[in-house]
């Protein structure tokens, strides 16, 4: 174990020279990108009140099915919505610069503990969970598959059934390595320890 003497240690506010501070000021280059999904996000909330309006306006002449297609193409945005609150919050917090939220009541709970592999694990989870919305609205319409009367193929039923695999395994992938890289610092750090 070493000890650490005052001097050794980073001082706080301390200055940077020009070229470091160049390359770690470039970090908020990210923030006309973040404000970007801000607007995206207000979007997706203009696109979800007309879906609303839609539906209610047709609740009387909608038949169950196409009731249950609306309501998932809700869900669908309230999805990619939540990816984007993710993304902008977490990508924020991780490579640009602390929010401090701590303490405050709002807090999601995901941030205490976010870094950029947290961030990829919830990414690649909430883009599953559109997919799989996505999935079962293409799965509800080829119910017509017979009849003709959808705008669905067989082959694009297996197409997107196919790529949904391949975000679960992609997913899987990612937990996966992630795990195991993880082990590798916990074990490099007892063996510190010792």
């Amino acid at each position: 174990m070493t000890l650490h003497t005052e001097a050794s240690l980073p001082r706080k506010g301390r200055s940077l020279r020009p070229m470091p501070m160049l390359i770690f000021g470039s970090r908020w280059l990210q923030l006309p990108l973040y404000l970007g999904l801000i607007v995206a996000q207000a979007i997706y909330v203009v696109l979800f009140m007309k879906e609303l309006w839609h539906l209610f306006g047709h609740s009387f002449d909608f038949s169950e099915q196409q009731i249950m297609l609306a309501v998932l193409g809700l869900i669908d945005v309230v999805m990619i919505s939540n990816l984007l609150v993710m993304v902008i919050v977490g990508g924020y917090e991780t490579f640009v610069s602390r929010l401090n939220l701590q303490g405050h009541p709002d807090e999601p709970e995901w941030l205490s503990h976010v870094n950029a592999s947290v961030l990829k694990i919830k990414l690649a989870m909430a883009i599953i969970g559109i997919s799989s919305i996505h999935l079962l609205r293409t799965f509800i319409e080829a119910g017509g598959l017979a009849s003709g009367k959808t705008g669905y193929t067989e082959t694009g039923v297996m197409w997107q059934t196919i790529i949904h695999t391949v975000f679960i395994l992609s997913a899987v992938g990612i937990a996966y390595v992630d795990k195991l890289s993880n082990g590798a610092i916990e074990a490099a750090k007892q063996q510190g320890a010792h």
